[in-house]
């Protein structure tokens, strides 16, 4: 049976952290948490359950999450963040790999809680994310704050059966805050890239942006917070090219003689 180390990064997660670290009780056999310097109770919780807490600077999802990887004490590391946890059924699949350990790394679907409801629709389910693997083979890649585990290539892979429980949103509010800083982060990043967008385009990508959501993947079937949740991503999509958009107005602004 090989041993499994599960590494989570953390900024003040004192209302969600317990519910991570309980799930993952049963078949961790070592838990390293990095936490963003939390001014919180989020540290007190997690020493109280015996867990390695190291504070890092957060330099990004991608690069704590890399962080958080390196200081697994085992080769064979579960990836989570604060807010999400495993279902009974996704535990027993962990514990049978543990005994049986045949790919590289593992896929699982993660189903969200949006306001205390759980959404099956809106492109949010099945939401596939790799998180187990043998950190020889992969590692965090992707695009801030779009993160993701990046496997060498030649590696397997396998599904495991289960959930990750993602509380993910817990107010409308609390969303809408979110998008304007994630929309920040992916507008500086796709500028960092040279990306161009012409604004006539950006309402059609907006309007394109729900009606895939909403109809093609059922979103409506959820809904009231379905509508939300398509209404808002279509929100996102505006302000990301928007952002995008001045961005390049200001370089060409400040460059132009």
């Amino acid at each position: 049976m090989i041993k499994l180390s599960v590494a989570i990064i953390t900024f003040n997660e004192e209302d969600k952290i317990g519910r991570c670290l309980d799930s993952i009780a049963a078949i961790a056999d070592d838990i390293v948490v990095v936490d963003s310097f939390s001014t919180d109770k989020t540290q007190e919780i997690c020493l109280n359950r015996n867990v390695r807490f190291i504070q890092n600077k957060f330099e990004g999802h991608i690069e704590q999450k890399n962080f958080a990887l390196a200081h697994a004490k085992f080769d064979h590391v579960l990836s989570l963040d604060a807010d999400e946890c495993l279902s009974d059924e996704l535990q027993q699949s962990i514990a049978n790999t543990k005994n049986n350990w045949l790919a590289d790394g593992y896929y699982m679907n993660r189903l969200s809680n949006y306001c205390g409801k759980w959404i099956h629709h809106c492109g949010w389910y099945p939401d596939r994310k790799l998180r187990l693997l043998d950190r020889h083979t992969g590692r965090w890649g992707g695009e801030n704050p779009h993160d993701k585990i990046i496997m060498n290539e030649g590696t397997t892979v396998c599904h495991l059966k289960g959930d990750i429980l993602h509380y993910t949103i817990d107010s409308i509010e609390a969303h809408k805050l979110q998008i304007e800083k994630f929309t920040t982060i992916s507008a500086e990043q796709m500028f960092k890239r040279g990306k161009k967008v012409a604004y006539i385009t950006i309402p059609f990508r907006a309007l394109v942006s729900f009606l895939k959501s909403y109809l093609i993947q059922l979103g409506f079937l959820d809904g009231y917070y379905g509508f939300i949740i398509c209404s808002l991503g279509a929100k996102y999509t505006w302000l990301k090219y928007y952002k995008l958009l001045k961005l390049n107005y200001n370089k060409y602004a400040h460059t132009t003689p």
